[in-house]
């Protein structure tokens, strides 16, 4: 049996690359746009530690930076560099390896950024 509604646009002369989230031409596409509109937030870095769902291990977690996907992993390469760690940006959070929270803030307050200390 064929299953309905979830077919979508298989191929397009006339458009050329299409969204598949909003099925417009990649020139025309609305989702970005939506996607950096939601993102806006108190204009306050918050900075935290995390060990749930790591196997134990403890991730230094900065939400609430203002920005585009790569003034994100811009911010994310300084502060691993700063920190001497690995990390990775996902979802518009910054995730340090590591407890390095101290360092993180006073980088951020360093650079201009309103930051606060969030969890435990």
């Amino acid at each position: 049996m064929r299953k309905t509604g979830s077919g979508g646009l298989v191929y397009s002369t006339e458009g050329g690359r299409m969204c598949p989230a909003c099925r417009k031409p990649i020139g025309d596409c609305v989702c970005s746009a939506q996607a950096a509109a939601v993102r806006r937030g108190d204009g306050i870095v918050r900075v935290g530690r995390e060990s749930k769902g790591r196997g134990g291990k403890t991730v230094t977690v900065v939400r609430g930076v203002e920005g585009d996907a790569a003034a994100l992993a811009t911010l994310g390469k300084q502060l691993r560099t700063a920190c001497g760690s690995g990390g990775t940006v996902k979802d518009g959070v910054i995730e340090l390896q590591g407890d390095h929270c101290d360092r993180v803030v006073a980088f951020l307050q360093q650079a201009g950024w309103a930051v606060k200390r969030s969890g435990g």
